[in-house]
């Protein structure tokens, strides 16, 4: 069964434009409560989370009026990150968590992510059923088994409570001055709050939303932002999340940035010490630096790839039985605690090996030697089928043996975005730069 409206993580476009309009949200309310809502047996519920775009106050509603006209009861938690609506989906026994968010997308976009009763992602399969619902007649509860809808007002607390049980015991963050960018989302308000109690002394960027500014020049994107007030301010480290807290960025205490190749490094290693990392694995998706296998091959660890979207990384987690997982993006994936990507718990056990350690950012930040990557991405027109082209065709097959030996091409369309990402990997940089210059001119010549 295909699916249209679903791309890599969820149904994403720009607001009140297809799909991102309160009709679509409606029908998809409605959609998935049907698909969730299987008898009319016992209380069926739903929660609910946001971050902080204007559209949300749009989608919230529409999203409410279809849940609760297929008899789901909804049970709103306001702007919380991604990761807490796949926690309380699972802790508060509820049949379907729903997510309103683009993540690190522009405030004129949005998104609508669906996690199962078990706090994960739903499967290409659920999201393609979910689809088809869609798309036919949706059976409406009569009108006695019309669900309620409520406002929960401890659900931010309820995940800052869980979040903070993953420290480990003994250790504090005293003494850690610590800048978080909240990107203007989901966690300006739990990202902040759980580091001071934890004992940091916090400075905090992107605090601040307005409806619009989510993701304008601050968060994981745009971490110059959180580079400049660790130098300002002096602070021993930088956590910059995405706007629904989702992915993570660590700066260093000189403002320099560590994707999450780098962290997920430092923690496979430290937990392959410990006899913690499953199966000797860590799980990452193809855009994952060649540096990074590298690393792992070394230790006697060994690297599986997916393809790109943490749902994917978690999918393989699951059928692999391993523990650890992420994106070179800063989806960090820890199947002990979590049941997605955690941006906030990311950050924190990257503080705890800090604390435990006593070692500068920059030392562990620095776990391996990236061989030079260039990632370019080109936009294209609603439609196109640009790698379709001979032309582009042609140009990649050329590139491809012009590199062979010395490094990798890897062309894709993004799942969330009308963007063909054109990314290489090569230790000869000027190589590197021409091959990806010569697909990319032949990309453009046909959007």
């Amino acid at each position: 069964m295909s699916r249209k409206l679903f791309g890599t993580d969820g149904v994403r476009g720009r607001a009140n434009c297809h799909p991102m309009t309160a009709e679509m949200a409606l029908r998809l309310g409605a959609a998935a409560g049907r698909h969730f809502r299987r008898d009319d047996r016992g209380s069926h519920r739903v929660v609910i989370g946001k971050d902080t775009r204007l559209s949300g106050y749009m989608l919230e509603n529409a999203m409410t009026a279809g849940l609760t006209s297929t008899g789901m009861n909804v049970l709103l938690l306001g702007p919380v990150p991604t990761p807490a609506v796949g926690y309380l989906t699972r802790s508060m026994r509820a049949d379907l968590g729903v997510m309103i968010s683009a993540s690190h997308n522009p405030h004129q976009d949005n998104g609508i992510k669906f996690f199962g009763p078990d706090g994960f992602k739903l499967s290409d399969e659920a999201e393609a059923e979910i689809e088809a619902i869609v798309a036919g007649e949706i059976a409406l509860a009569p009108p006695e088994k019309i669900g309620r809808a409520k406002r929960i007002e401890d659900g931010r607390g309820r995940y800052q409570e869980f979040v903070k049980t993953t420290f480990p015991q003994g250790l504090t963050l005293d003494g850690l001055k610590v800048v978080v960018d909240c990107a203007n989302g989901a966690a300006y308000r739990a990202a902040p709050d759980v580091l001071w109690e934890l004992g940091a002394e916090v400075i905090p960027v992107g605090v601040s939303p307005n409806g619009t500014n989510i993701n304008d020049g601050v968060g994981s994107t745009h971490t110059e932002t959180a580079a400049e007030a660790v130098v300002a301010h002096g602070a021993h480290v930088g956590i910059s999340l995405d706007g629904d807290a989702d992915r993570v960025m660590i700066l260093d205490e000189a403002g320099r940035v560590a994707d999450g190749d780098q962290i997920m490094a430092l923690l496979a290693g430290r937990w392959a010490e410990e006899g913690r990392l499953k199966g000797g694995t860590l799980v990452a998706t193809v855009m994952s630096n060649l540096g990074l296998e590298r690393y792992l091959a070394g230790r006697g660890l060994r690297l599986e790839r997916t393809a790109v979207g943490d749902r994917y990384v978690v999918e393989a987690m699951r059928r692999g039985g391993w523990n650890l997982g992420g994106e070179q993006s800063g989806h960090i994936v820890m199947t002990d605690y979590a049941t997605t990507g955690d941006g906030l718990l990311a950050g924190l056990h990257f503080l705890a090996e800090m604390a435990r350690t006593g070692l500068p950012a920059s030392q562990l930040v620095r776990q391996f030697d990236t061989v030079p990557q260039l990632l370019r991405n080109v936009r294209f027109a609603a439609g196109a089928r640009p790698l379709e082209a001979d032309s582009v065709k042609a140009a990649i097959s050329a590139n491809e043996q012009r590199i062979a030996g010395k490094g990798r091409i890897l062309i894709r369309k993004s799942g969330t975005e009308p963007l063909v990402r054109v990314m290489a990997e090569c230790e000869d940089e000027a190589l590197l730069g021409a091959v990806v210059d010569d697909i990319v001119r032949a990309v453009q010549s046909v959007v």
